[in-house]
């Protein structure tokens, strides 16, 4: 089993109920334990500002998918709770995304996936809530996730739970 961590964000129809509903549905990922989730967390957008904010949080989970079959679960899940991509970094029900896969780098065409998410450790919205259940998370280059909470552009983060 590896250990990943999954990002989970809303800014619709009731964000902190769609981002729940988001981590009640990880429980039902065939070959997968969910190890923990984060608090919620209230974040301005990162892209176009004309949107509410997000309510963000994070999930570990240990599987036994291979990456492109967790993304594409991750992806099942998002269509069965309305996901429709309006813009790029815009409103959402739901984001499911594979922030890391264990230790593993991976870079695939298609499906469009990899891992490390290359933005990851620029957001203070990933990058506390993971602290938060996985305080001692080493990244593929050796790094600690928590030596990269300097470098997070702030997003004015509010823990909400």
């Amino acid at each position: 089993m590896t250990p990943c961590c999954i990002a989970l964000g809303s800014n619709l129809s009731g964000p902190k109920s769609q981002v729940r509903q988001g981590m009640r549905s990880l429980h039902t990922l065939p070959e997968t334990q969910v190890v923990a989730h984060s608090s919620l967390y209230r974040s301005q957008p990162q892209g176009p500002q004309d949107q509410p904010p997000f309510i963000n949080a994070m999930s570990l989970v240990h599987t036994a998918l291979d990456p492109v079959s967790l993304l594409l679960a991750l992806q099942a899940i998002e269509l069965q709770m309305g996901r429709i991509k309006t813009r790029h970094w815009g409103e959402r029900v739901i984001d499911l995304d594979l922030i890391f896969y264990g230790q593993r780098q991976v870079s695939n065409a298609e499906p469009a996936l990899t891992v490390p998410h290359p933005h990851a450790l620029e957001r203070d919205f990933v990058v506390l809530p993971l602290l938060e259940i996985a305080p001692d998370w080493q990244l593929p280059n050796g790094d600690y996730l928590s030596a990269h909470m300097p470098h997070c552009t702030s997003h004015d983060l509010v823990k909400l739970t």
